[in-house]
């Protein structure tokens, strides 16, 4: 029984491991704007997101998402976030943030 519960755990890792999110592949399509390492303000006018918290990071993403974040140009990020589900969002959030 042990050795079915175990084995059932290995096949489970692998499994989650397999398809874990990878947040510098889904940061690639996110640098051109702000920058390899999220250092720059997108179109001159978004914060610096290299340095905020991870929790604001996955917050102003899921604002754009909703429509609840951001300004004048906001249009331009809810149809980058759109898509992005939770996992997504967490990866890139660990990918880029401090």
């Amino acid at each position: 029984m042990k050795k079915i519960v175990l084995t059932g755990l290995v096949v489970l890792g692998l499994f989650v491991s397999a398809h874990a999110e990878d947040g510098a592949a889904l940061y690639k399509k996110c640098a051109g704007c702000h920058g390899p390492s999220g250092e720059k303000a997108a179109l001159g006018a978004s914060k610096i997101i290299k340095d905020m918290s991870h929790a604001d990071f996955v917050a102003a993403l899921n604002g754009y998402k909703d429509g609840s974040y951001g300004g004048a140009k906001k249009g331009i990020m809810k149809g980058q976030v759109t898509a992005l589900n939770e996992a997504q969002i967490e990866a890139l959030a660990t990918h880029i943030t401090k």
